[in-house]
């Protein structure tokens, strides 16, 4: 499915929408290049899950991973940009991050630990500086329905 979204706004509410589809044992694999949006509609996501609109979201790519309570259980956000290796998840409490609900940048240095029923979410550059393009695949169309088209 592919979506064209106009602005910074299309991209948070996209965002949002796709966090009230979410629920415990979710995977958010989110990549495009840098400065694609990936902490944009990190910040919205995170911030609707936790029911707030101000909570500061800072970026793990230091820590590699943030965690967040949320109601009904915990949220993971990851930054695998500097990870040394899919084996160092395992030091980033990834088991117990499955159980909860993730969302995961530069999903592809996961490799193969990346649950495989995750939604894919890639974020390209649109017509202008603010519009981006957005593929999602990896799950079922109906949980994808009413999405912006």
């Amino acid at each position: 499915m592919q979506i064209r979204l106009e602005d910074q706004s299309a991209t948070e509410r996209l965002a949002q929408l796709i966090a009230d589809r979410c629920h415990a044992g979710d995977c958010i694999a989110l990549s495009g290049g840098l400065g694609a949006g990936k902490s944009t509609f990190g910040r919205a996501f995170l911030r609707h899950l936790a029911y707030n609109p101000t909570m500061e979201v800072p970026s793990p790519s230091f820590a590699l991973v943030q965690p967040y309570e949320i109601p009904g259980g915990m949220a993971y956000h990851y930054d695998l940009w500097r990870l040394d290796g899919p084996d160092a998840l395992y030091e980033l409490a990834w088991d117990e991050a499955c159980e909860g609900l993730m969302l995961v940048e530069w999903p592809e240095r996961a490799e193969d630990l990346l649950p495989a029923d995750a939604l894919h979410i890639h974020l390209l550059p649109g017509e202008n500086e603010d519009a981006r393009i957005v593929d999602l695949s990896g799950w079922p169309q109906e949980r994808l329905e009413g999405l912006p088209a």
